[in-house]
């Protein structure tokens, strides 16, 4: 069983148009609107995968009821942890003529102390008892300070956020930017994201510990536990990016679960992340096509070390 914590999910819109101008009135072409943030990405993707997911997520109001709804539709475990606060939207709208993509994202409901010490307590009980567990994306306001510290408990805990703390997951995983953040330079190559991820490798505990940073359409890099670095790129660039990072963490962790060497789970993630490109709304793919893309993934040990 996967495990997937969501501490700030939200109904995730994507709207379509031809092109986006400020100041016009626009008529979307295509709406989509899924049970989101990157916690729930990942369980629709895993699930979707074939694994055994279950969801744990903070709910609240008429949005969070929706989402309840939506995934009891796609037959995912959840135990919901309702809060006082309405669980947030977040917008992006894809812009067909010029490949763009504009983003809304709205600020996390508040959570109480009380809530909140309660979906810590479930997400601990539920990761007990679970082959991975991943715990994405911001905290809510509301949460204590060393929230990821609370969530990040077990052995096999894949963390993917900027607010790592002192948290020691199994599993690191971000994208450029958010490695950026973590350490403190900018990553805009593959061998600074190389250094970024042995970098993410130490903080998270070093040596037994795994990294990954993602760069989009050029694929990403992987220091597995025993310290050796992976390259894997994909030549495939889809039209709908929004949540082709979580569906790749799903990736990972999915062919972890089924015993996968690192290298081969590292193909099945960038199969994955780019099937999600592929279909309109964050953390959708047709398994099929993720497995076909897998195969094409070029993944092999690197030379560059941390500088």
């Amino acid at each position: 069983m996967i495990v997937c914590v969501a501490p700030n999910p939200s109904i995730d819109k994507l709207f379509e148009v031809d092109r986006v101008e400020p100041g016009r009135i626009h008529r979307p072409a295509e709406v989509v609107r899924v049970a989101g943030g990157k916690g729930l990405n990942v369980a629709r993707a895993a699930a979707t995968l074939g694994a055994d997911v279950h969801v744990v997520a903070l709910l609240g109001g008429h949005s969070g009821r929706w989402i309840a709804e939506q995934l009891d539709i796609l037959e995912l475990r959840l135990t919901a942890v309702w809060t006082a606060s309405e669980t947030r939207s977040c917008l992006s709208v894809a812009g067909v003529e010029t490949s763009s993509l504009t983003e809304f994202y709205e600020p996390g409901a508040p959570v109480g102390e009380a809530e909140w010490t309660q979906f810590v307590r479930v997400a601990q009980e539920l990761t007990a008892g679970a082959a991975w567990t991943t715990v994405s994306g911001s905290l809510p306001p509301g949460a204590r300070q060393d929230g990821y510290e609370q969530l990040v408990v077990g052995a096999s805990v894949a963390a993917d956020t900027a607010e790592l703390g002192d948290s020691r997951p199994a599993l690191v995983k971000v994208n450029a930017a958010e490695a950026a953040q973590l350490v403190g330079h900018a990553v805009h190559t593959r061998a600074a994201a190389a250094a970024a991820a042995y970098a993410l490798r130490e903080l998270a505990g070093g040596d037994g510990h795994a990294a990954v940073v993602t760069l989009g359409a050029e694929g990403a890099v992987l220091v597995s536990p025993d310290g050796t670095l992976w390259s894997g790129s994909l030549d495939t660039v889809g039209r709908y990016p929004v949540g082709s990072g979580d569906a790749f963490l799903a990736g990972l962790v999915v062919a972890l679960e089924r015993g996968a060497s690192w290298p081969d789970a590292l193909r099945a993630a960038l199969g994955a992340g780019a099937a999600n490109a592929e279909i309109p709304g964050a953390g959708r793919l047709d398994r099929d096509r993720a497995v076909q893309l897998a195969e094409r993934a070029r993944v092999e040990p690197a030379t560059s070390h941390p500088v």
